[in-house]
């Protein structure tokens, strides 16, 4: 395959428009940490919505959807689908909470929270694990994808691809800071969505394709587009919609969609400029997400389908791929081989858009926690705000270097998917709990973080009894790890009563869980709690009713696709009735939270 000059222009124009967006804040970046990791807190909802879809917008996304697909089919993707409802929990119980703390990180909360020693060791640890550890896991996902985009698309070797996308993302990343990340994010997402929709668009034009009709209906694919899975096949059900349904969407830790919120969705959320802006960007970011993207990157690994049926096919059309990167997530950039000139420009330059927004966002995200939640609070307190954005410049190229050296190791983008899964299994929970009951202590995220971490490692180095069905891992591992840190909990002291009066002073997220410190508190003659209503209920119900408008748009869209009119214009009418509800239970609530 050839580049032509006019693909190469495309995309030099894009990364020198990048690089200029990263220079030109960067002044203004580098004058404190506060600019330099949240951008003085006065950030805009549509603006910080748009730059999470970016984020997400990886170029290892496209690549785990057609792995899915080509594996599982369409209703694969429950894996992922499920956690909207997490992210609508967030817009409608968690974002208010996390702009009031008022903290830098979500990795600072844990001194808000808790005290004493252990609230130290949990900030410390956590700062390390998910700055540091889990961080270079997730971008080695990213990383991996852009070595078989460059290895197909560009001939480029593994090495090759690493050092280029890496100088360019590292001094654009250090150089402008959390601004200079937001502000490319909303030229990256149109440049992504551009991108995707003509991959999907020039899929369907290949010679064996030709319409959606001969893709639907072709022997490769018919038994592939069911949106719900089989219920006559017991174990698809349990393993891709039960499970996830039951179990993974509130009590597994995934970055961008953790239970309770936190990671770089906590970190937006941050430098809202208020709680409404706080709570308008996750919507945002969540409708864009599961109502808009999926289908493009469906229809493609739909058609890789066709064109390359199985591995051996794709061995045989790209010899110089190594043996250890061949899966079936090196589908989707085979079929970006076909685009004609002009738009192969415009896709390579999308696909660089995607890597670059969402590893500059890690890299910032990750070296705000090692900055703020370690070096700062551990190494260096009384560190001059410019030598912690120098050092939070360092971080970010240590980070980039360890990413790159970790994604030579993987395969393919859904065995690190499952990684990252596994690894967060039965620690949501408290995620969500330490918000609304006093009870919740640092030994319990701390028991709960190393007992995850210790099952998961156990059960995939073969300790997993070969009597117990696969399947129900995950179930298993967050049973264990749920009865481990709820025994904890109730064996260690509950926190300082100090700190549970100054938390909720602070944070005022009411309920019956917090009954007890109130009265403690009214008992020693101090007012806490402010005459505000409990809209948790509320939030719940808006959640449930948000989760069905945007999930009634992604149905619609598929079976709008599929040529079932019928269908479509039900699942149309579904969104319809969810948002007029919507806004009726949202205006009861918005009064009391905002």
């Amino acid at each position: 395959m050839t580049i032509s000059t006019l693909d190469w222009g495309i995309i030099l124009f894009f990364l020198l428009l990048t690089l200029f967006i990263g220079l030109w804040v960067s002044k203004k970046s580098g004058s404190s940490s506060t600019e330099y990791f949240l951008s003085g807190r006065n950030m805009p909802w549509w603006l910080l919505g748009m730059s999470m879809v970016a984020t997400t917008f990886s170029t290892d996304t496209p690549n785990l959807v057609t792995d899915i697909v080509r594996t599982n089919g369409v209703s694969g993707n429950w894996t992922w689908w499920i956690f909207l409802l997490t992210g609508m929990l967030t817009v409608f119980v968690y974002a208010k909470l996390w702009r009031k703390s008022n903290v830098t990180t979500d990795i600072e909360f844990y001194e808000l929270r808790y005290s004493g020693p252990a609230a130290k060791f949990l900030r410390g640890f956590r700062s390390i694990f998910l700055g540091l550890l889990f961080n270079i896991l997730s971008m080695s996902a990213v990383i991996l994808a852009a070595i078989k985009i460059g290895g197909v698309m560009l001939g480029l070797t593994p090495l090759q691809t690493i050092g280029i996308a890496s100088l360019i993302t590292v001094i654009f990343s250090s150089m402008g800071g959390f601004k200079g990340v937001v502000y490319t994010d909303f030229i990256l997402f149109f440049v992504a969505m551009i991108g995707a929709i003509s991959a999907a668009y020039f899929a369907l034009d290949h010679p064996s394709i030709g319409s959606l009709e001969n893709l639907f209906t072709h022997a490769n694919v018919a038994d592939k587009i069911n949106i719900f899975p089989d219920l006559s096949d017991r174990r698809i059900m349990i393993t891709l919609f039960i499970i996830p349904f039951a179990v993974q969407w509130w009590n597994t830790w995934y970055p961008g969609a953790e239970p309770g919120g936190g990671g770089y969705i906590a970190q937006r959320m941050l430098a809202a400029k208020d709680e409404n802006h706080a709570i308008g960007a996750t919507f945002f970011f969540n409708a864009l997400h599961y109502a808009l993207r999926p289908w493009p990157w469906i229809i493609v690994a739909l058609c890789s389908l066709v064109v390359f049926p199985d591995l051996d096919s794709i061995r045989q059309a790209f010899p110089n791929i190594t043996e250890d990167k061949i899966g079936h997530d090196l589908a989707y950039p085979a079929m970006l081989t076909f685009l004609p000139v002009g738009f192969m420009g415009l896709v390579l330059a999308s696909l660089i858009s995607a890597f670059m927004s969402t590893i500059s966002t890690q890299l910032n995200w990750g070296a705000s926690y090692l900055v703020n939640d370690f070096y700062k609070r551990f190494v260096k307190p009384d560190s001059t705000e410019k030598h912690l954005v120098l050092v939070g410049r360092l971080c970010t190229v240590l980070l980039m270097v360890l990413a790159a050296g970790l994604s030579l190791l993987f395969t393919n983008a859904y065995q690190i998917f499952d990684y990252i899964i596994a690894f967060g299994a039965g620690t949501g929970l408290i995620f969500i709990l330490r918000w609304f009951w006093w009870r919740i202590n640092a030994w319990s995220e701390i028991t709960a973080m190393f007992a995850s971490g210790i099952v998961t490692i156990l059960f995939n180095t073969g300790y997993y009894p070969a009597s117990w069905n696969t399947d129900y891992k995950l179930l298993w591992i967050v049973l264990i790890t749920t009865i481990i840190w709820v025994f904890a909990t109730f064996i260690t002291a509950p926190e300082k009563k100090e700190t549970l009066y100054s938390f909720y002073k602070k944070i005022q997220p009411g309920g019956p869980g917090w009954q007890k410190v109130i009265q403690d508190a009214k008992s020693e003659g101090k007012d806490i709690e402010d005459d505000v209503e409990w809209t948790v209920p509320g939030g719940i119900l808006a959640m449930v009713l948000g989760s069905l408008l945007i999930f009634s748009l992604l149905f619609a869209t598929g079976n709008f696709l599929y040529g079932k009119l019928g269908y479509a214009a039900i699942f149309i009418a579904i969104s319809a009735v969810s948002t007029f509800f919507l806004i009726k239970v949202w205006k009861k609530i918005r009064v009391h939270i905002l």
